[in-house]
């Protein structure tokens, strides 16, 4: 019998190794979501807090630390 080579594993991502910056950017985003939720149900309804703050919490949740915790890639 004749040894064929196998082909080797193709992987079509380079990687999906997070480190410790990503999770500490992930758990900020969700502590900064789980916080304007609870600013929004706390507020009353037309209040500062349930238009304005929590709105800008959630909105730097879910754009800004959450995306930026998948993306980022240290050296």
């Amino acid at each position: 019998m004749s040894k064929e080579k196998r082909p080797e594993k193709i992987q079509l991502i380079e990687g999906w190794a997070f480190e410790k910056k990503n999770y500490t950017l992930f758990v900020i985003g969700v502590l900064l979501i789980i916080t304007g939720y609870f600013v929004m149900a706390n507020g009353t309804v037309n209040s500062f807090q349930s238009l304005t703050l929590a709105p800008i919490l959630l909105f730097i949740g879910y754009i800004i630390f959450i995306p930026a915790a998948l993306i980022y890639r240290g050296k």
